[in-house]
């Protein structure tokens, strides 16, 4: 199975990180995650994401906040999917790195997700991945139905309590 690259512009996004890294966990799927800078570290950034198909990687989830440069960057130098993840920060709430991460130009795309969205961020590699693996569609089904009854339970409760 390839695995999934998962980079961060800042230690600091790891509490985020951590979903999309747990729910990968809970899928089984093969992940690395290292921290590299657009801005700090552009030379590190740009070998992995060149060299990432070579080492096995399907797809690259980049997580950064403030001027969110990180997905783009990735994506500029990796035929890859990349799924960028808008981090949410003091100053304007996240608006700036999901408008950082979305408006890439033509030809160099990148998905993104909600600012913090790590769980869908993992989600969605693991639907890409699941185009050559049968058995993560079934997980991916079987997570679907296990949502579903949640919410239908919560209703039944709210039902019983105010109908």
């Amino acid at each position: 199975m390839k695995k999934v690259g998962i980079i961060m512009g800042s230690d600091s996004d790891l509490p985020v990180v951590e979903k999309a890294i747990n729910t990968l966990k809970d899928f089984e799927v093969p992940f690395e995650v290292h921290v590299f800078s657009a801005h700090r570290t552009p030379v590190e950034a740009k070998e992995f994401s060149a060299n990432a198909r070579e080492n096995g990687f399907g797809v690259i989830i980049a997580a950064a906040g403030m001027a969110a440069h990180l997905a783009g960057a990735v994506a500029a130098n990796t035929t890859l999917p990349v799924i960028g993840i808008p981090i949410k920060s003091q100053n304007l709430g996240g608006m700036e790195a999901l408008l950082s991460t979305v408006q890439m130009p033509s030809g160099i795309p990148v998905a993104t997700v909600a600012i913090d969205g790590a769980v869908n961020s993992a989600l969605l590699a693991i639907e890409i991945l699941s185009l050559g693996e049968p058995g993560l569609e079934k997980k991916l089904a079987e997570k679907r139905a296990k949502d579903t009854a949640t919410v239908l339970e919560k209703n039944k409760a709210i039902e019983e309590k105010y109908n």
